[in-house]
């Protein structure tokens, strides 16, 4: 896992749960890239970015999946 603010595509599609109800609780923001996958505070789009492998973002899915 990385920090990646600075390194964050501009042209990145960033995206929300379905679940997400848009009433401004604590949600995130995904991005899907070539690399990975970005992370965010969906309320904060200039804020920091965190960047995982797929592999990480795959075993992460999951584990909720089975919650």
């Amino acid at each position: 896992m990385t920090i990646a603010h600075p390194n964050a595509p501009v042209d990145a599609t960033w995206f929300t749960s379905s679940y997400s109800n848009g009433a401004g609780g604590e949600c995130l923001a995904c991005a899907i890239t070539d690399s990975g996958v970005l992370i965010r505070d969906s309320k904060d789009a200039a804020g920091p970015v965190i960047a995982v492998s797929g592999r990480s973002w795959q075993s992460f899915a999951n584990a909720q999946r089975r919650r």
